[in-house]
């Protein structure tokens, strides 16, 4: 069930430590929105120096309150914020909203000031967001402990961003959103993202979560808490650029960036992740009703064929469809509109609704109705008429009024059907407009906004839910190639033959043992095949010692490994790693490999372990998945026994912690099987 955090939400009454009368602290604006609820629970106001603030008598502390306090808000110098947390545990706080600054966001020392409080605030039983926040709101409780006004409504906006949950606020205002709650994040040292977000997942006045974050903590634990939220959650971060590859020893290292990792956990857990305000605006917008497309197909309803055509190229940019509408679909929109109405998709009403305004709803209508369209999306001049109400001439005021009457019955069929519809218009704000939105039909002025809109109700492609990770194996102590792949075939993977040699005596036993052809490798070379140290395709002992004595002059490495060339044709290569993230840890990486696996960068992440039925759409989702299927008479390559041998390394990896890298590159896949043909692990 996650934390108790009623208190926090909920309290039975509050007090505000650090109260002030000056306009400049932020003792003052919180102080100021805490009594607006004065009716709801207690609110008691506190200044060491005592007197009056908003014409309140303060108490010059919390113990001379004289009873016990649930919440207290501790908003006073650094210094103080100790002894002010320690008073309101032993005043009997249950929760403790910590506005003071000065802890782990200064250095090694606040940071270890931080965690001594937040370790008292557990042992009291008590939980504590923040230190370095701006505060919370919950409008469905009457508890307002933020420096502004929240606009009420169904979107919990958790935030390390002050300013943005401003702008998101004017943001939300033309869309009808408000929030349930909002909770600056501050430094976590207590309550969590996590716990918030689960505790918002099962708050009943809250029907879609928004977060702007750029530490998320445990971020595989907000993965998971996403994926059982029941919600919509919708995220925008930032850093998410590939500064962590930089110093990455492996391909698998090396191409995966912050953004990948970020983009994978999302995508898995169902989380709607954005890249600026105004998209995560377009996305809760769409998320927070409940309606959601069953599938990717668009209908796009235009009257003027720019629009239509701009509107169909953004939907599928978005990643949804634009089908051609079945014979049924349109011999019914023939019937309702005119002869130079356009119905194959987009549907184009070509001045229809200059003559009669009622056409945009029996248009609406009929592409809600069919059977080949998951949503529709009317974009162009609806709204204007009624916008330009007396600047149409004569009949101004009757276009204006069968718009409005149009939209009213848009709005009722838009009630009669669970499909997803969103309009454009270039009047959004126009009566008409106002109408549809009321009637809980997203509008929006821009047209890539609409198409992003529907995009984040169709059905996610590929989430899947965050696979748990498995019990930590016994550590690996030595990461060289042959114990790796020693490991590896323990797990399950198969390799071919392999001797380890030191000299020509041990090189010339190995080649008895197995026929050739051979591979020569050099070993403890970070990239073998970048420092020459592999030969391919000796066809007997002695050109292996050639081989041999040719590498050893020019590398001299301290040993070297002797193995059966695997049989290359009609197989594919792979490369499949998992990368050990701080904050969401393993990640696995499936693609195309060998030695051009970062030239062709077509690769694919998502959270380890990866389970074989995801490693195959993984694989169906590269874009050179075709290669699997045979190309140019060659055969299909077993796809199954690929996603086996994916199950196999992204579980161990994912089994042992103590390892930063480990790859398989490449995986050789052929039509009977697949063979890992070289592996390297880096310890952390």
């Amino acid at each position: 069930m996650g934390r108790d955090l009623s208190a926090l939400f909920d309290p039975v009454s509050v007090a505000v430590v650090g109260a002030s009368d000056d306009p400049a602290k932020y003792g003052h604006a919180i102080a100021a929105q805490a009594v607006r609820a004065d009716g709801r629970r207690p609110v008691h106001l506190v200044n060491r120096r005592g007197g009056t603030v908003l014409g309140r008598t303060v108490a010059p502390s919390l113990s001379a309150i004289g009873e016990p306090v649930d919440l207290a808000v501790v908003s006073v110098p650094a210094a103080g914020f100790e002894d002010a947390v320690d008073e309101a545990l032993r005043c009997g706080a249950r929760a403790i909203v910590a506005i003071t600054a000065g802890f782990a966001e200064t250095g090694d020392a606040g940071r270890i000031r931080q965690q001594a409080v937040a370790e008292r605030v557990r042992a009291a039983g008590a939980v504590m967001v923040g230190p370095n926040c701006l505060g919370i709101a919950d409008n469905t409780t009457d508890l307002f402990l933020a420096s502004d006004t929240f606009t009420p409504g169904a979107v919990a906006l958790l935030s390390q961003s002050g300013n943005l949950a401003l702008e998101l606020q004017l943001r939300f205002r033309p869309h009808g959103l408000g929030f349930s709650r909002f909770v600056s994040l501050g430094n976590q040292a207590d309550v969590t993202l996590v716990d918030l977000l689960a505790d918002c997942a099962r708050h009943e006045g809250t029907r879609a979560i928004a977060v702007y974050a750029e530490d998320f903590g445990d971020g595989r634990a907000f993965a998971e808490a996403a994926a059982d939220a029941g919600k919509p959650v919708v995220l925008l971060t930032a850093g998410r650029g590939d500064a962590s590859a930089r110093s990455a020893q492996s391909h698998t290292g090396a191409l995966t960036t912050s953004a990948d990792v970020v983009t994978a956990a999302c995508r898995d857990a169902g989380v709607e992740l954005v890249a600026t305000p105004r998209e995560l605006t377009v996305a809760v917008a769409a998320l927070s009703g409940a309606r959601r497309a069953s599938g990717r197909r668009v209908a796009v309803l235009t009257d003027g064929g720019g629009h239509g055509v701009v509107a169909a190229d953004a939907v599928e940019a978005a990643g949804l469809t634009v089908p051609e509408l079945h014979e049924p679909t349109r011999q019914r929109l023939r019937e309702a509109l005119w002869e130079q109405s356009a119905v194959a998709n987009p549907v184009d009403l070509a001045g229809m609704g200059e003559q009669d305004p009622a056409s945009y709803a029996e248009t609406i209508a009929a592409l809600l109705a069919a059977e080949e369209v998951d949503a529709v999306l009317m974009t162009g001049y609806f709204g204007g008429y009624a916008a330009a109400q007396g600047g149409l001439g004569g009949g101004g005021k009757a276009l204006a009024d069968g718009e409005k009457e149009a939209a009213r019955l848009i709005a009722a069929r838009h009630r009669a059907t669970a499909k997803p519809l969103v309009v454009q218009s270039m009047y959004p704000e126009s009566p008409s407009c106002r109408t549809l939105a009321a009637a809980g039909i997203p509008v929006f002025a821009a047209t890539e906004d609409s198409a992003r809109a529907l995009a984040a109700t169709a059905p996610a492609a590929q989430r899947t839910g965050v696979t748990p990770l498995p019990v930590p194996a016994s550590p690996l102590r030595e990461s060289g190639y042959m114990e790796t792949r020693r490991a590896l075939e323990e797990a399950g993977l198969s390799f071919p033959a392999a001797r380890e040699i030191h000299d020509e005596t041990e090189l010339l036993a190995a080649a008895e043992e197995f026929t050739g052809p051979y591979v020569l490798k050099a070993l403890h070379l970070l990239h073998k095949s970048d420092a020459g140290g592999v030969v391919l395709g000796l066809a007997g002992p002695d050109e292996l010692l050639a081989a041999f004595r040719e590498m050893h002059a020019r590398l001299g490495a301290s040993s070297y490994s002797v193995e059966a060339m695997a049989d290359l044709t009609d197989g594919i290569e792979l490369i499949v790693g998992v990368n050990r993230d701080p904050r969401f840890g393993p990640v696995a990486m499936v693609g195309l490999g060998g030695v051009l696996a970062e030239a062709l960068h077509d690769v694919a992440f998502t959270l380890a372990p990866v389970p074989a039925e995801r490693a195959v759409s993984l694989l169906r989702g590269l874009r050179t998945a075709a290669l699997l299927d045979g190309v140019r008479g060659k055969p299909p390559v077993d796809v199954e026994a690929a996603a086996k041998a994916v199950e196999a390394i992204t579980a161990f990896g994912a089994a042992h912690p103590e390892i930063a890298e480990i790859e398989v590159n490449p995986l050789l896949v052929r039509p009977d099987g697949a063979l890992a043909l070289d592996s390297r692990a880096v310890l952390a």
